[in-house]
């Protein structure tokens, strides 16, 4: 199951992703920072989910499309 969709445009620009990683793992801090440390785990589970499917994992969408080939045959 595919909690982030990894092929939707928004998620191509590597800023993006470096952005909504750093948000979860500032937020993750501020949790903590509170004493909140249930919810600071929550968002620590939620940050190595999103640091894994956008940075490690990311794998760009063929945007081209399938070319056809010199016959004209796709």
């Amino acid at each position: 199951m595919k909690l982030i969709d990894t092929d939707h445009p928004i998620y191509r620009p590597l800023w993006v992703r470096l952005l909504l990683v750093g948000f979860c793992a500032a937020w993750t801090a501020f949790e903590y920072h509170n004493g909140q440390t249930t919810w600071g785990l929550i968002f620590l589970v939620i940050t190595a989910y999103a640091f894994a499917q956008l940075l490690v994992f990311y794998k760009p969408a063929n945007t081209a499309g399938k070319q056809p080939d010199e016959t004209g045959e796709s």
